[in-house]
């Protein structure tokens, strides 16, 4: 199973605009390689920032 999206894969999954998934990203330090995040991270750092995800959304880790 991929891990790997691009931010407009992730904004829509998250229900978030495009420029805030990556000013997110950026802001956290969260690498944007090759155009593509690793949902993993990114639903981690979200959870322990307090930001709320959906299960059904989250890769397992």
């Amino acid at each position: 199973m991929a891990n790997h999206f691009t931010p407009e894969e992730l904004s829509k999954e998250l229900g978030m605009e495009t420029k805030d998934v990556i000013q997110f990203c950026i802001e956290e330090g969260i690498p944007i390689y090759k155009g593509k995040i690793d949902r993993s991270l990114l639903t981690v750092v979200m959870k322990a920032k307090g930001i709320v995800v959906k299960d059904r959304e989250v890769a397992p880790v």
